[in-house]
């Protein structure tokens, strides 16, 4: 099957990023034709699997003169906000994308287009071309979108009810698309995520057995949205001798003047913090490798890939009940040793009432401590490891459940 797989920003430097290219990587292995369009800055280049054609819509450029636009209002790299977009920038993305669309119909004519993120180039697309096949991911944040701005609103929902399918990542999903969209249930399949098995997998006996420190590892934006000042604030409230416990924070800045604010948070924090910056795969498999609690307080996800990845490598993990996620993971890997912390009061879809944190923060910081305190008892053979059974979780799988 000939398939294009299209999105606005960049593929790889975000979680709905890293989603795309491993799709298209297990289509490949399905035997495939496929194209990918894509938003990315000038200068840059699309890295795709060998024999997938790639056609970058470039930002930054004379059609186009400003920075990509990121499904998040805090992306890991420079970027524009729909909701600051004037009427003529959205008329250049329109042209721009419009341009390279057809280019891409008109050379390879795909019998299958998808589309990640329910919201504008989506809808663009499937205005553009009714008779085509047009499935659309929700990644969670074009419904944050959707609910934040009104950027396009009416031409967006007026569209996305039109596509022939949509993927949900978890059924809690599907009803928060339901109350944006009015869509029918039988029109959407939840498809989960998968993970790279080759690269996040146990390579060896975490290094806490011998040296015996525990360390925490964080994967993400780093931000307060993803609950980073939280984890910060919480890690003072340990009971633990400040030589026994290491944070490693692994990610990019989103908001510059958040980021510093962090920064400081850190650097008042009663154990070693490290900032790894953003890494590459190869080298997160190795944090989290070297890591035993995987911790993710965020305010706001659609079924964090990061989650997977540590369990993957051995960790055990502490993270937010998030809605739906819980019981997609329960389903999917009911070994794990996963341990939610209730979120605080929110006002709007990922931001905290200000005046709960403090309690909130007292509950991640008691989950922590259980955490660490088995952590600790494996590490003297009180208990075993509990390595979990992540098999029914594959990119392979999605692919395949695409085609069907």
């Amino acid at each position: 099957m000939r398939i294009l797989s299209v999105t606005a920003q960049k593929p790889c430097s975000t979680g709905s990023g890293v989603y795309l290219t491993e799709v298209v990587k297990a289509l490949a292995k399905e035997g495939h034709t496929q194209t990918v369009l894509a938003g990315i800055a000038r200068g840059e280049q699309m890295d795709m699997p060998d024999g997938v054609k790639a056609y970058p819509v470039y930002f930054e450029s004379e059609g186009l003169p400003y920075p990509v636009v990121g499904m998040s209002d805090e992306m890991p790299y420079i970027s524009t906000r729909y909701k600051d977009m004037t009427e003529e920038m959205t008329v250049q993305f329109r042209n721009a994308f419009l341009a390279v669309l057809d280019e891409v119909i008109e050379r390879e004519d795909p019998e299958l287009i998808l589309c990640h993120h329910l919201y504008y180039l989506t809808a663009l697309v499937r205005e553009r071309y009714p008779e085509k096949k047009v499935y659309g991911f929700c990644h969670n944040t074009d419904l944050r979108q959707m609910k934040n701005t009104s950027f396009q609103r009416e031409f967006i929902r007026s569209q996305i009810p039109r596509l022939d399918r949509i993927f949900a990542l978890q059924e809690a999903q599907k009803e928060k698309i339901r109350q944006i969209y009015p869509v029918k249930s039988e029109s959407m399949t939840v498809i989960g995520t998968g993970y790279n098995s080759h690269v996040f997998r146990i390579t060896g006996e975490k290094p806490g057995k011998k040296d015996e420190v525990v360390r925490l590892v964080f994967a993400g934006k780093i931000t307060q949205k993803k609950g980073v000042k939280s984890l910060l604030r919480a890690m003072n409230l340990l009971d633990e001798e400040s030589g026994q416990i290491k944070l490693v924070l692994a990610g990019g800045a989103g908001n510059q003047k958040e980021y510093e604010e962090i920064k400081e948070l850190a650097a008042h924090c009663r154990y070693p913090v490290r900032f790894a910056g953003c890494v590459p795969q190869v080298e997160l498999a190795k944090l989290y490798n070297d890591g035993d609690i995987f911790v993710l307080p965020s305010m706001y996800e659609g079924l964090p890939l990061t989650v997977i990845e540590s369990l993957a490598c051995g960790d055990r993990v502490v993270m937010t009940r998030l809605d739906g996620v819980a019981d997609w993971l329960e389903d999917m890997i009911p070994d794990a040793d996963i341990r939610y912390v209730d979120l605080p009061k929110m006002k709007g879809a990922d931001e905290a009432v200000e005046e709960e944190l403090p309690v909130f923060e007292k509950r991640l910081a008691q989950t922590l401590e259980d955490a660490i305190r088995t952590v600790k008892q494996e590490n003297r053979g009180l208990v075993k490891n509990r390595a979990c059974d992540v098999s029914r979780i594959s990119w392979q799988k999605i692919a395949q459940e695409v085609i069907r």
